[in-house]
């Protein structure tokens, strides 16, 4: 199984080679991303993937030489697979020696509560990046770690301000502002962002790309993927 390193101009058009799509197999491990406590950062810039990074929480250095592009839902089973067994481990051997930094795209792939619980992280993110950013790291885990069934009502948005309450340095009645005033405007983002991402080839979720900003490497990895596919594709990337 090998990984190529199509150019970005080829990436762009859809011809990126998926390590491992539809191996949905990870399993749960004790560890959570809750127990983490990552460094973020905000960009108001447009990433040389093309991906527009204002309103998207970012993990790790803006320094770190490559960048792992990582879509999901949070009413995605795997997407909560994936946080719990392998992105702390991630966090450890890459974001965190500065190696690599994660840009977090939500979307909606699972219909209206995925939307709302995408809408309700760019409030949180927006409420939180000025000033405490790690905050929303610990929303974020909170509401992974609150998944039920798929459209069972558990993201609703009444039920994501019950979460909220309990998160500290995130202000729930800030969020039931944003979500009833600034609805429509986040939507649309968010619409953008699942539009981006169709249009380079992402078509569920979690989807990650690995890139090289400098030599405009990319590699992609589809489903709850263990720490070895990483590495793999980052090795990959890194001799391109």
């Amino acid at each position: 199984m090998s990984l190529d390193q199509p150019s970005r101009r080829a990436f762009l058009a859809g011809s990126v080679v998926t390590l491992g799509g539809g191996a949905y197999y990870l399993t749960r491990s004790d560890e959570t991303a809750h127990e983490l406590s990552p460094s973020l950062h905000s960009s108001d810039e447009t990433s040389a993937l093309g991906v527009d990074l204002a309103g998207k929480p970012i993990v790790g250095s803006p320094d770190a030489p490559l960048e792992i592009y990582y879509w999901t839902d949070f009413q995605c089973p795997f997407c909560e697979r994936f946080e719990r067994g392998t992105f702390p481990d991630l966090v450890r051997e890459y974001v965190e020696p500065g190696d690599v930094r994660v840009v977090v795209i939500t979307v909606p792939y699972f219909g209206a509560d995925s939307m709302t619980a995408a809408v309700a992280s760019k409030c949180v993110w927006e409420q939180v990046r000025d000033d405490e950013l790690s905050a929303y790291w610990d929303w974020h885990a909170a509401i992974f770690e609150e998944q039920g069934e798929k459209n069972s009502g558990w993201a609703s948005a009444e039920n994501l301000l019950e979460y909220t309450r309990s998160v500290s340095g995130v202000d729930a009645d800030a969020l039931e502002s944003c979500l009833e005033d600034r609805r429509s405007e986040l939507e649309d983002e968010v619409g953008a962002d699942a539009d981006r991402a169709r249009s380079i080839g992402v078509t569920g979720t979690p989807t990650f790309v690995v890139f090289d900003p400098e030599t405009e490497a990319a590699g992609s990895l589809v489903g709850a993927q263990p720490l070895e596919r990483f590495d793999e594709a980052i090795e990959r990337i890194e001799d391109a």
